[in-house]
């Protein structure tokens, strides 16, 4: 069976990379990388196939950039 895409609209994209942003921040530092990794849990269940799921844990990590400076230059 060939996968179906479930690609957002371009809005939604964008309302739910604030709202992960915003939800980052209420984590805070200490608790960041525990949140993302129970995000990513709990969207690979709903995903429910493990092979898609590694694939795009490869392609997340795949050219992975470098945090700006400009980050670092502006408190962040």
């Amino acid at each position: 069976m060939e996968a179906v895409s479930r690609a957002l609209p371009a809005d939604a994209r964008d309302r739910l990379y604030a709202a992960c942003a915003q939800a980052i921040t209420e984590a805070g530092p200490a608790r960041e990388a525990l949140f993302l990794a129970r995000l990513a849990l709990l969207l690979m269940e709903q995903v429910g196939d493990e092979a898609r799921c590694r694939q795009a844990l490869a392609e997340a990590l795949h050219a992975l950039p470098l945090p700006s400076l400009s980050a670092h230059e502006n408190g962040d």
